[in-house]
């Protein structure tokens, strides 16, 4: 069952892509031509040798090491041809009716964007093109049950350019003023809705999390034993029953065994009591363990020691990387 609804929240993300992919042929598609951290670009002054440049920006913004020029060049998030104008404007101080072509040579070094978290696989991305979020969750094969129904968007400051906004006087914020790093909440429902601010597009240093549900662990006379998510105020008969039910050898006495502080609190629950409605059916909370006793063998008094089964996550500059172009 969990794997049709799996292969459905996939379809729907495909659907929802192509969707995007629509929306995304009318945008323009600036954010390639403007320079970027970690770009090498070219200062061709034409017939003069001597003062052509090469070389990247410093961490302020400015061309790292263009010292001929009186005033520094800002040149974060600026385009070639603005670029161009404005060492012209300075070359033109000391030199006559100079000619300056600025372009950008090597784009591969930007920051690249994650996504990490309850997703197949989790990838590294390095963006050419405009994309959107439910592209690289297509990319990253999918979203995985462990999921808790919502992804954040941290982006952090001057990684990316931003295309120009209004601020709250209806005039433009140019793409060169600093901003502060932010984050972006998402629920997933929202984005199979088709919610067009549910879809956000991902820009080079963003890191995208799909957050995984805090666990429940259903251990000892069940058909499958298994670590379950926790989401939509889970109660005890339903995660027995997502657990494949009661094996033959169970017992309906169930312990749930709760961490509380320092201390282990045991809930003793009787499963046939609550499936006739003589019995109240215990909303779970993150990390309970519940144990179904088997018949001919001693119940706990101790909580065991659970293998979430989970592989040690891998670092965010250890993941592979993709490029999108």
């Amino acid at each position: 069952m969990r794997r049709q609804h799996l292969r459905f929240l996939f379809i729907v993300l495909a659907i929802a892509l192509a969707v995007g992919d629509a929306l995304a042929q009318s945008e323009p598609q600036s954010q390639a031509n403007l320079v970027h951290f970690g770009d090498l670009i070219e200062v061709d002054v034409i017939g003069s040798y001597e003062y052509d440049w090469r070389g990247s920006l410093t961490p302020e913004g400015f061309f790292d090491g263009l010292e001929i020029l009186e005033n520094q060049v800002y040149g974060l998030c600026q385009s070639e041809k603005d670029l161009s104008v404005a060492i012209q404007k300075e070359f033109a101080k000391t030199l006559r009716d100079p000619q300056v072509v600025v372009r950008i040579l090597d784009r591969s070094n930007r920051a690249v964007a994650f996504l990490n978290g309850a997703v197949r696989s989790p990838q590294r991305f390095q963006i050419k093109r405009a994309v959107y979020l439910n592209e690289l969750l297509v990319l990253s094969g999918g979203i995985t049950d462990r999921s808790s129904g919502e992804i954040s968007v941290f982006r952090p400051a001057n990684l990316s350019c931003i295309e120009p906004r209004k601020n709250t006087d209806g005039e433009f914020v140019k793409a060169s003023q600093p901003r502060g790093a932010e984050t972006i909440n998402i629920k997933i429902v929202d984005i199979l809705r088709g919610q067009q601010s549910a879809n956000p597009r991902i820009l080079s240093g963003d890191i995208v999390t799909v957050s995984e549900a805090l666990p429940v662990y259903v251990i000892g006379g069940v058909n499958s034993p298994q670590r379950l998510p926790l989401r939509n105020q889970m109660t005890l008969s339903r995660a027995i029953a997502t657990a494949g039910g009661l094996a033959k050898e169970a017992s309906g006495n169930i312990t749930i065994f709760r961490r509380e502080g320092r201390e282990t609190k045991l809930i003793q629950s009787d499963l046939q009591k609550i499936t006739a409605g003589q019995a109240d059916d215990p909303v779970l909370k993150p990390f309970d363990i519940i144990d179904v006793p088997q018949k001919g063998k001693p119940s706990r008094t101790r909580p065991p020691v659970i293998d979430s089964g989970v592989s040690k996550s891998l670092t965010l500059a250890s993941l592979p990387l993709r490029v999108i172009d």
